[in-house]
């Protein structure tokens, strides 16, 4: 049967739909084996092996964040480097906090929110030191001009064999950025979030399942459940909703810097029902509902991405 060129275009097109639109989540991306590979704390996305997927090609947005201002920390590489690129194509302003040594990746990100019409701000700094935390909820105020989504997605991650091992410095350090930063970045961002904004925390199965070399990771995830819990009831009666998003094992430069044993790697998130790792863009999607006004009636939940691995 002979067809049209307006009809081979729309078969072509109906194609594509359906290529992004029914996707098997087991075949969706590669069952990765990473090779043995080590990054100094914190990693680059640009030097992962094999490279993560961000959404860069892919994502696609529906303008559900339009006018919105949102900051991210860690938002240079993984997850939060997803969700960037993913609120900057739903519409919003994009503030970004990363670690110094990150430049490269952030480079990147600010570029692809950008090449959207966006606003991208800038605010590199080390989140455990006070001088850098304590204002930089303000900072991204200044360069957004208002805020109505935090993110708080910066996280530490190390594994360690043994408790003997684990020293209090690290305790520490893991404790302060993963959590205590947190208390300290929503308390300065509610003097500034109107009604209808949102705080969204990430968490991990962790929290539910951890593992016996990540003890004190897991414990701040755990101890960012309840935080996001009891915030949620606080914040309320100002229609401010905060919720979290608790990952499972996703591909990230966190991984290949010390977050796991290097020997590990090859099987890395194998043992989901999915039996893949998850990539970044895959979550980011969560971060959008969560700041969206489709969860509206959304509070306190812990929203998981994690391959199908049971929990609460």
């Amino acid at each position: 049967m002979n067809t049209s060129p307006d009809q081979g275009a729309a078969m072509a097109r109906a194609a594509q739909v359906d290529q992004l639109v029914f996707q098997d989540p087991v075949s969706r991306y590669p069952a990765i084996e990473p090779p043995r590979q080590h990054q100094p704390e914190p990693g680059l996305d640009r030097d992962l092996q094999p490279r993560a997927d961000l959404g860069e090609h892919s994502y696609r947005g529906t303008g559900r964040l339009i006018g919105r201002k949102a900051l991210i920390t860690g938002a240079d590489s993984g997850i939060g480097a997803a969700t960037a690129i993913a609120f900057a194509r739903e519409g919003a302003d994009v503030a970004l906090s990363y670690l110094p040594s990150e430049e490269p990746d952030a480079r990147r990100i600010i570029e692809f929110i950008e090449a959207e019409g966006r606003t991208a701000v800038a605010l590199p700094g080390d989140l455990s030191e006070d001088d850098y935390s304590a204002g930089l909820v303000t900072r991204a105020v200044e360069g957004l001009g208002g805020l109505d989504i935090l993110v708080n997605n910066a996280g530490k991650q190390i594994a360690i064999e043994s408790l003997a091992d684990l020293t209090d410095e690290q305790i520490a350090t893991t404790f302060k950025v993963n959590i205590e930063v947190m208390f300290r970045l929503s308390r300065e961002a509610i003097r500034y979030l109107p009604a209808g904004s949102s705080i969204i925390n990430t968490t991990s199965i962790q929290a539910y399942k951890p593992s016996a070399t990540l003890l004190d990771y897991a414990s701040t995830k755990a101890a960012i459940n309840t935080f996001t819990k009891g915030l949620a009831q606080q914040l309320a009666p100002r229609g401010i909703r905060v919720n979290a998003v608790a990952p499972g094992p996703i591909w990230t430069p966190l991984q290949p810097s010390d977050g796991q044993p290097i020997e590990h790697l090859p099987e890395f998130g194998h043992n989901t029902p999915l039996g893949r790792a998850g990539q970044p863009t895959e979550v980011a999607a969560a971060y959008v509902f969560l700041a969206s006004p489709e969860s509206s009636y959304v509070l306190g939940e812990t929203l998981n991405v994690n391959g199908g691995t049971p929990s609460p």
